[in-house]
């Protein structure tokens, strides 16, 4: 099996977010990162099924060339090869663009599994991995915990998280493209042997134009001003009730 993980690196989340002179995103020229942890649980399962049914895991990132950290990362885990598509527009760009990106780099791979994470730690809005699907004309099932494949090979059979402690199996051909979530399974670590074998796996770098260029922008990027005034309400507890709904209704607008 032939699978392909889109990974994504992201701010730690330890670090002290500050919005960038631009206010359109936050200034990272001095932060430290990683991969995008449910990126980091499709690694783990497209290596388990590697184990369990042989073939291929090719890791595929699209940005600035610093995401050369979690690409070696991810080959070092176990990944066989990478491909990067190189661009320092597509750090921030929307989702329609960067799965653009990344459908235009797989061409010709012809795989037979694309894993994504369920969403970035960073935006957060969960569209690369169905855009991707549509671009690549795949069937997708979304919010991912658990993966069989079927005995022949032909198909898989899936467990979705639903709400309210709901699950849904879903039977689907394939090639496929699946969107996992984090606690799907447990991460391992890269060892020192994995970490020097990295260094010899081949990383595919793509130089694509205008792909960035289409899709949707952030306008402003701010933090919210905090505010300490308390009010009291008097009266009764029924008059008092009848208030406070009042004002998370009109004024909070929370209701």
């Amino acid at each position: 099996m032939k699978t392909a993980v889109c990974i994504k690196q992201v701010v730690t989340r330890d670090w002290p977010l500050r919005p960038a002179e631009s206010a359109t995103w936050v200034r990272d020229d001095d932060a430290s990162f990683e991969m995008n942890e449910p990126d980091a649980y499709a690694l783990e399962e497209a290596l388990r099924l590697k184990e369990r049914h042989g073939g291929e895991v090719v890791v595929c990132s699209a940005g600035p060339a610093r995401i050369s950290q979690v690409i070696r990362e991810a080959l070092a885990r176990g990944a066989d090869r990478a491909i990067h598509v190189e661009s320092d527009a597509l750090s921030t760009a929307g989702a329609d663009a960067v799965a653009a990106a990344l459908a235009a780099a797989m061409q010709g791979e012809s795989f037979d599994l694309v894993l994504t994470g369920l969403q970035s730690d960073d935006q957060g809005f969960g569209q690369t991995g169905v855009v991707l699907a549509e671009r690549l004309g795949l069937p997708h099932a979304t919010i991912i915990m658990e993966v069989d494949v079927a005995a022949d090979g032909a198909g898989l059979r899936v467990k979705r998280e639903l709400e309210s402690g709901w699950f849904q199996w879903v039977a689907m051909p394939l090639p496929a493209l699946l969107t996992i979530q984090s606690g799907i399974n447990q991460l391992r670590y890269a060892t020192l042997r994995g970490i020097m074998a990295a260094k010899r796996k081949e990383i595919r770098t793509v130089q694509l134009d205008g792909v960035a260029a289409q899709g949707q922008r952030i306008l402003e990027l701010y933090v919210p001003e905090k505010t300490s005034a308390t009010q009291f309400i008097d009266g009764s507890a029924p008059e008092a009730a009848r208030e406070l709904v009042r004002l998370l209704r009109e004024e909070a607008r929370v209701l």
